[in-house]
């Protein structure tokens, strides 16, 4: 018995120098963090395992409520959608007042849950901001302006403006479910910004879209660096104050003190606060009666930046629904924010679980909530 511990022992503490030897150790506080907490890839309430930053509510805002609120039942095909994709949140929104919201497994209207990639839409946000006061000259700025890196080869040619539109020529594979992979590092490293730093240009910025996270991290470490301030305090001060937030958020950082946080993902807060950006963007940057994003960038932002790539603009993914137009804050396991600009609708979904297909086609997930929330919004009238 003694020899088989030995052994295990032994075994145990190879595999850790292995690791640390080929600068994996991130898989570490990966195993820890997901899978021995019985899951496959980052989940919604991971924020817990992970060291954050507030994102601080002062003067709470709440949205009104419908005359009609909660009078309207979902239809069956939303209501089996809601209870097999383990949704915890769906909201919709109509004239700016709530017209339906439901919550699940204890879920309520202060609960709060991991945005992952909706947070890109919220970084192009605080780009916009940074160039509305001058703290970034505009989308044509070279990034080599902050970080000498990028200052040789293609990589000098690199701008704001392609980390905005995803179109980099970063080396990145976006992967969700390979434990060694540069997404997986990113998301356990204890040091992002040097991550992210060491990722080479290797194809011409500028040229076409391409999915990467590596894009709006390196976005957020300019915003950073070009405001003086940390991501968290920026978005507090511009966007969660000023839009009334009514909870503070929560964004995941990779290590405590001066930590960075994680730019492309991991917002942990509600619907309702989320669904104030979808508002922000319907009424064309202006809250009540502040100008908080320029109407030309905003516009921009949910315009298509490449034509090969009509379904994706300024850190924005953009759909047509029976010829209305749409554009949605979208993230891993199905969180959206779906807005419809014309019709002043915005619905919010939360959850564990989503299919994924191509709305242009009226598969997955994503077009049965756009179908299914607009159908109810409309129902109304």
């Amino acid at each position: 018995m003694a020899k088989i511990l030995k052994w295990i022992l032994m075994i145990f503490g190879a595999l850790i120098l292995l690791i640390y030897a080929f600068n994996i150790e991130y898989l570490i506080r990966g195993v820890r963090t997901i899978y021995l907490t019985g899951n496959n890839t980052a989940f919604i309430s991971d924020y817990e395992y992970f060291d954050n930053r507030e994102i601080k509510s002062s003067d709470p805002e709440p949205w009104a409520l419908h005359k009609k609120y909660n009078k309207i039942a979902e239809s069956e095909i939303l209501q089996k959608l809601n209870t097999d994709r383990e949704t915890k949140s769906f909201l919709v929104i109509k004239n700016d007042s709530i017209l339906f919201e439901k919550y699940y497994d204890g879920y309520d209207q202060n609960s709060i849950s991991n945005s992952f990639s909706m947070a890109k839409s919220i970084v192009t946000s605080m780009l916009g901001k940074a160039i509305m006061e001058g703290k970034i000259k505009g989308l044509d700025q070279p990034v080599s302006d902050y970080f000498e890196q990028y200052n040789e080869g293609l990589a000098s040619e690199l701008t704001v403006g392609d980390l905005a539109t995803m179109s980099s020529g970063m080396k990145w594979n976006e992967k969700y479910y390979s434990v060694i992979n540069i997404t997986s590092e990113s998301y356990f490293t204890n040091d992002l910004r040097s991550v992210i730093l060491r990722q080479k240009i290797i194809n011409k910025p500028g040229q076409g879209f391409r999915y990467s996270s590596g894009d709006t991290q390196l976005l957020g470490m300019v915003i950073e660096k070009a405001t003086g301030t940390t991501l968290s305090d920026y978005l507090t001060k511009h966007f969660w104050e000023p839009m009334g937030a009514e909870n503070t958020a929560l964004w995941q950082l990779d290590s405590d003190n001066y930590g960075m946080e994680k730019a492309y993902c991991c917002i942990a807060s509600t619907a309702r606060d989320f669904a104030r950006f979808g508002k922000l963007y319907i009424n064309k940057g202006k809250w009540n009666d502040e100008v908080i994003l320029d109407s030309s960038f905003v516009e921009l932002s949910i315009k298509p930046s490449f034509e090969d790539s009509p379904y994706y603009g300024y850190g924005w993914w953009l759909y047509n629904y029976e010829g209305k137009k749409v554009f949605t804050m979208n993230g891993h396991r199905g969180q959206f924010v779906i807005s419809f600009p014309n019709e002043n609708i915005i619905i919010v979904r939360q959850g564990n679980f989503n299919e994924k297909g191509r709305v242009s086609n009226g598969s997955g997930d994503l077009y049965k909530y756009i179908s299914e929330g607009y159908k109810l919004a409309k129902s109304i009238e």
